[in-house]
């Protein structure tokens, strides 16, 4: 089955955190991705491929992606080029966050690469778990616990 770019209400849903929806689009169509303002729709939390691998104990794409969409439920982009992943979570003040240093949340101010809905890697930049539908988004507390899952494997590992 073939994934469309664009026109899907999930990704209509993620174009309108732009000013010009239409846009994001176009980009999508034309380039693959697309540039999204931050904190209109959602924020996203920058993690490490270091942290993302010692979380779910591997560094199979496939298996990765499977553990963060079991682990997560929500959308994650996978950087690959700058081993970095990046989970969409809703709206919130990043001094409600506990790990800015490790894994900092991004908002306001910041923006996001996001691909189109058909790709799903394993390279460039990729969806490594696909939004499901309108409005989803990662739990911050299940962010939050993998960032904890990764410290404490990360730890155990430098013994």
């Amino acid at each position: 089955m073939t994934i469309p770019r664009s026109g899907s209400a999930v990704f209509d849903w993620i174009a309108r955190s732009r000013q010009e929806p239409q846009q994001a689009h176009r980009d999508w169509l034309e380039r693959g991705t697309t540039q999204l303002p931050l904190g209109t729709r959602f924020n996203a939390v920058r993690l490490s491929a270091q942290i993302v691998h010692a979380a779910v104990g591997t560094t199979d794409p496939d298996v990765v992606g499977a553990t963060l969409a079991e682990l997560l439920c929500g959308p994650v982009i996978h950087d690959r080029p700058k081993a970095t992943y990046y989970a969409l979570i809703e709206r919130c003040p990043a001094a409600r966050w506990s790990h800015p240093d490790e894994a900092p949340m991004l908002g306001s101010g910041h923006r996001l690469s996001v691909p189109a809905s058909d790709l799903c890697g394993p390279t460039g930049l990729y969806w490594a778990v696909r939004p499901r539908v309108v409005g989803d988004l990662c739990l911050v507390q299940s962010v939050a616990a993998l960032v904890h899952i990764a410290r404490d494997s990360l730890r155990g590992s430098a013994r």
